[in-house]
C-alpha cells in the first residue's frame, strides 16, 4: 500500500487526502466544502495525475457541508479522471448532498457553450438574414393585429355600448391634456429657433420679412405635426406599451380572458381613439405655440411688430391647404403610434426585462413609421399640387 499523502491546507475547514492502492486512487473529502473553504484545494486537485489509475473513489463520508463550489471541484476532478480512462465511484456520500451532486453532474455533462464567430462575411450575412426575417415576421404579425383591431372597431360601431366612455375620457386626459405643457414648451422653443435661423440666413439678402413665411409654412405643414407626433410617441406610445406589458407580466390580461372580456376592446380601443381625437388638437396647439415663439423672436430680433407679423403670416398661409396639411396627417400619426404601442405591449413576455426592451422598440418603431408616413404624405401632396 502506498504511503498516505496528506495535502491538508492550514486555516481551512475543508480537508483533503488522497490515497493510492495499486491502480485504485481514493480521494477523501471532509469538513466544510463550501465557497472560500474549499478553494485552497483547487491547486492540489489540479495537480493530481491519473496515469495507471483504473478506479477513482471519491469518499464523502466526512463531509459536513457542501455547496456548489465544493461539489464542482470534486466533479471536475471526477471528469478529468474519466477522460484519463478511470472508472469513478462515489463512496458514503450523505443523502443530503446527493441532489446537489446530481445537479452538478448533469451540468458538467452538458454540451460546451459554443461561441459564435461574430466576424467575417458569413456571420454578417447571417445577422442580416436574421434581421430581415425578424422584420418580415414583425410586419405580418402587426398586420394581423391591425385586422383584429379593425374587426373590433367595426363591431363597436354597430354596438356603441361596447365602447367604454370612462376609459376613453381618462385616456384623452392622459395623452392629450397632460401632454400640453411639454408639447407647448418644445413647440415654442422650436418657433424661436426657426425664426432665429431663418432670419440669420435671409438677412444676407435683405429679405428678413420672409422669415414669417418660412416660419408659418414650415410649422403649419410639417414641424408642428411631426414634432407633436414624435413627442407623443416617446411619451404616450411608450406608456401604452409599459402599461399593457406590465398587465401581461402580472397576468391581468389572462384574467380578462378568464372573465370573458376582450383585451383589444378593453385596453386597445380606448387608447387608440383617445390618441386619434387628441393628437390633431395637440397639433393645433403646437402650431399656435410655435408661431407665437417665432413672433416673439421676430419682434425682438428683427423689429417686426405683431400686426405686421400677422399680416405677413396671413399672406403666406392664405386660405389654402397649408393649415390643413398638418392637421390631416395627425390622425394617421396617432393611429400608427397607438397601434405600435398597444401591439408591443401585448407581445411582452412574463419578465421585467421584456417590458423595457419592447417599450424601447415601441418608441423606435413608432417614430420610424411616423417619419415614413410623413414622407409619403409629402410626395402625395406634391403630386396633388396641395
Amino acid at each position: 500500500m502506498a504511503a498516505l499523502q496528506d495535502v491538508d491546507r492550514p486555516r481551512t475547514t475543508a480537508r483533503l487526502k488522497t490515497e493510492r492502492r495499486g491502480n485504485v486512487m481514493t480521494i477523501l473529502a471532509a469538513g466544510d466544502w463550501v465557497l472560500g473553504a474549499a478553494e485552497p484545494h483547487d491547486a492540489a486537485l489540479r495537480a493530481l495525475t491519473f496515469a495507471g489509475v483504473a478506479t477513482l473513489e471519491i469518499d464523502g463520508a466526512g463531509l459536513d457541508r457542501l455547496d456548489t463550489t465544493g461539489a464542482w471541484l470534486l466533479m471536475r476532478t471526477r471528469r478529468v479522471a474519466q477522460m484519463a480512462g478511470a472508472k469513478t465511484v462515489w463512496l458514503d456520500v450523505p443523502d443530503a448532498f446527493k441532489p446537489l451532486i446530481s445537479t452538478i453532474d448533469q451540468d458538467c455533462n452538458g454540451p460546451p457553450v459554443a461561441h459564435l464567430d461574430d466576424h467575417g462575411l458569413r456571420a454578417f450575412l447571417e445577422r442580416l438574414g436574421r434581421g430581415q426575417m425578424h422584420f418580415f415576421g414583425q410586419a405580418v404579425s402587426l398586420l394581423g393585429f391591425l385586422g383584429m383591431v379593425a374587426s373590433e372597431t367595426v363591431a363597436t360601431i354597430f354596438h356603441p355600448r361596447r365602447l367604454r366612455i370612462p376609459a376613453l375620457v381618462r385616456q384623452m386626459e392622459e395623452v392629450g391634456l397632460n401632454a400640453m405643457p411639454i408639447v407647448g414648451l418644445l413647440s415654442f422653443l422650436l418657433g424661436i429657433v426657426f425664426a432665429f435661423q431663418g432670419a440669420d440666413q435671409l438677412r444676407r439678402f435683405g429679405a428678413e420679412i420672409f422669415t414669417v413665411n418660412l416660419l408659418g409654412i414650415s410649422i403649419l405643414r410639417e414641424i408642428g405635426a411631426i414634432m407633436t407626433a414624435i413627442i407623443v410617441a416617446g411619451r404616450s406610445g411608450s406608456s401604452f406599451t409599459a402599461q399593457i406589458g406590465t398587465m401581461k407580466v402580472n397576468e391581468e390580461i389572462d384574467a380578462l380572458y378568464t372573465l370573458g372580456m376582450n383585451p383589444v376592446e378593453v385596453l386597445v380601443l380606448p387608447r387608440m381613439l383617445a390618441l386619434i381625437i387628441t393628437l390633431p388638437l395637440l397639433t393645433v396647439f403646437a402650431n399656435v405655440m410655435g408661431i407665437f415663439g417665432g413672433a416673439l423672436m421676430s419682434l425682438f430680433d428683427l423689429g417686426i411688430s405683431v400686426p405686421a407679423f400677422l399680416r405677413q403670416l396671413q399672406g403666406a398661409v392664405g386660405t389654402g391647404w397649408t393649415f390643413w396639411v398638418g392637421i390631416i396627417k395627425a390622425p394617421i400619426f396617432a393611429f400608427l403610434i397607438a397601434t405600435v404601442g398597444c401591439y408591443e405591449g401585448l407581445q411582452v413576455e412574463r419578465n421585467a426585462a421584456s417590458v423595457g426592451l419592447l417599450t424601447t422598440r415601441s418608441v423606435v418603431e413608432s417614430i420610424f413609421l411616423v417619419i415614413v408616413a410623413d414622407a409619403i404624405f409629402s410626395v402625395l401632396f406634391s403630386l396633388l399640387g396641395v
